[in-house]
C-alpha cells in the first residue's frame, strides 16, 4: 500500500468515462465567465465540486464585493462530485467505536453528529452510541432487523440482518451545479477546462501571494483554497502519501421486471466482511424513475483492491468490478428481481477518483507553514455528508471572524482540522472498509 501511495496523482485525465449524472452535461459545464483568465483575485478556489462551489458561494455571501475565481481542470463539477453514486448516509455505527478508541469519546460523538447533520459488532457499537449520546440523539437512531425480517422487508434473500437509519439520495452533480449558479449570480468567475498546473508563493510587502500557473496563464491571490480531493498532491507534494487517489466504479441499471418500476422507498448498503456496495434508486416523478445506481465492488480485487489506490485514470473501467457490479443486483434481490428489462439492464457505467486520507478523516483548514493556502479535501468516499459543513468551517477560518471561528470549534471535529501533527502520519489503507462482523448483511437508509 505504501508503494501505491507514492504514485503522483497528476492532473485529471481528459475525456473520462461519461457519468450517468452528467448525461447530458449542465448548461454551465464549459462556462468561462470571462474570455481571459483574470490576473488577480481576492480568492482563488481550485476545484468546482461540492466543496469548491460551496466555499465560493459562502465567501461571496459574506463578502459580496470580493473577486472570487474558481478554476476547474475539466467541465464544471466533473470530478468526484459529478461521478459518485448519489448515496447520502452517515453509517456512524461502523466507525464510532474505532473513533472513540483512537480520538476519544468527545471526538467520536462530534464526528457522528456531523455525519448525521448531512450483527453483533454493529449492535455493540449502536448500544455504545446510545449509551453515550442518549436514546433521543438523532445521530444514534438505528433500527435493527434480524435475518428473517431483513429478507422479507428489503427483498434480499441472503441478508443476515439489517440496520435502518436516516439516509437519502440526490444528484450531487445537479446540487453542485445549482450552488455554482447561485455563486455566479453573486459575482463568481468560473473558469472551466483550466487546470492548475502548479502553485508557488512569494512575499510581497510582508504578505504571502500565491501564483497559480495554468495553460492559459497565471493568476495571483493572497487566499488560495484547494478543493482538489484526490489530486491535491499534484499541487502540494507534501500531501503525497497523506491524500491517496482511489479509483471507484458505479453502474446505473434498469430494475428487473419484478422490482418496483418507480423506485424503492429506501437506499441500501450491502456490507460484507471486507467491503461493501451502496445503492439508490431514482424516485418517482424524477427523470429515469426506478433506475438503480450501485457502486463499490472494490473488495472483489486481490488485497482489498490495493491496485485501485494511487490510480487516477477515470477514462477506463476495471473488468472484474464491472462484471461484479453488473451481476450484483439480481444476486442481492434473487427471485425478487425477475427478468431483465427488454432494453437491457445496463444504462450507464463510469468511474471516478476519490481521495482517501491517512487517518480516515478529511483535511480542513490552513496548510501548516504555508500562509494563505487552505484545504478542504480527502473525504474518503463520504463527501456527501462532509463537504458542506467542511466548506462552511473553512470559510469561517479563511474570513477570520473570531466569533464565528469560536462557534465552528464547538461542532467541527478537531481531528478533521489540518495540522502539522496530522502531516506526520502515513497512509496504510482506507479505514472505512473494516466491516463489523462476518459474512454479509444489509443496511437500509430512509430519508
Amino acid at each position: 500500500m505504501e508503494e501505491r501511495a507514492r504514485i503522483p496523482p497528476g492532473l485529471p485525465r481528459p475525456r473520462p468515462t461519461v457519468s450517468y449524472w452528467q448525461d447530458p452535461p449542465a448548461d454551465i459545464a464549459d462556462l468561462r465567465t470571462t474570455a481571459a483568465l483574470p490576473a488577480n483575485a481576492d480568492y482563488v478556489v481550485v476545484g468546482s465540486g461540492i466543496s469548491g462551489a460551496f466555499v465560493a458561494y459562502k465567501i461571496l455571501c459574506k463578502q459580496p464585493e470580493a473577486s472570487v475565481v474558481v478554476l476547474e481542470a475539466r467541465q464544471a463539477a466533473s470530478g468526484a462530485t459529478g461521478r459518485n453514486g448519489g448515496h447520502t448516509k452517515a453509517a456512524s455505527y461502523r466507525s464510532f467505536v474505532d473513533h472513540e478508541k483512537e480520538l476519544g469519546l468527545d471526538e467520536a460523538m462530534r464526528i457522528a453528529r456531523l455525519d448525521q447533520t448531512h450483527l453483533d459488532a454493529g449492535k455493540d457499537a449502536i448500544r455504545r452510541m446510545r449509551g453515550a449520546m442518549g436514546e433521543d440523539d438523532p445521530a444514534a437512531q438505528y433500527r435493527v432487523f434480524n435475518a428473517a425480517e431483513a429478507r422479507k422487508t428489503f427483498r434480499t434473500p441472503s441478508a443476515l440482518g439489517a440496520f435502518q437509519y436516516a439516509a437519502g439520495s440526490l444528484s450531487a452533480y445537479a446540487f453542485a451545479i445549482g450552488v455554482l449558479k447561485l455563486a455566479l449570480g453573486t459575482g463568481l468567475n468560473l473558469q472551466t477546462t483550466t487546470p492548475a498546473e502548479s502553485i508557488a508563493s512569494t512575499d510581497k510587502s510582508g504578505k504571502t501571494i500565491w501564483t497559480v500557473q495554468t495553460p492559459r496563464g497565471c493568476i495571483k491571490t493572497p487566499n488560495l483554497v484547494l478543493a482538489t480531493n484526490g489530486y491535491t498532491a499534484h499541487l502540494v507534494p507534501q500531501m503525497q502519501g497523506l491524500i491517496v487517489p482511489l479509483h471507484g466504479q458505479v453502474v446505473a441499471q434498469r430494475p428487473g421486471l419484478s422490482m418496483p418500476q418507480t423506485g424503492l422507498p429506501d437506499t441500501y448498503s450491502f456490507i460484507h466482511e471486507t467491503g461493501y456496495e451502496y445503492m439508490i434508486t431514482r424516485p418517482p416523478l424524477t427523470p429515469d424513475e426506478g433506475t438503480i445506481v450501485i457502486g463499490g465492488g472494490l473488495w472483489q480485487l486481490p488485497n482489498s483492491g490495493a491496485s485501485r489506490y494511487g490510480e487516477t485514470d477515470d477514462t477506463v473501467l476495471e473488468p472484474t468490478i464491472t462484471k461484479y457490479l453488473r451481476d450484483s443486483t439480481p444476486d442481492f434481490f434473487g427471485s425478487n428481481w425477475g427478468p431483465d428489462h427488454a432494453s437491457g439492464r445496463i444504462r450507464k457505467e463510469w468511474s471516478g477518483i476519490m481521495g482517501a486520507s491517512a487517518d480516515g478523516l478529511p483535511y480542513v483548514g490552513a496548510m501548516p507553514d504555508m500562509p494563505g493556502l487552505w484545504i478542504s479535501a480527502a473525504f474518503n468516499g463520504h463527501g456527501m455528508v462532509w463537504c458542506l459543513k467542511a466548506a462552511e468551517a473553512l470559510v469561517e477560518m479563511v474570513m477570520g471572524d473570531e466569533g464565528e471561528q469560536t462557534a465552528v470549534d464547538e461542532w467541527l471535529p478537531r481531528s478533521a482540522r489540518m495540522s502539522r501533527e496530522r502531516m506526520g502520519r502515513r497512509f496504510m489503507g482506507r479505514k472505512d472498509l473494516r466491516a463489523p462482523g462476518e459474512g454479509a448483511f444489509g443496511e437500509r437508509g430512509r430519508l
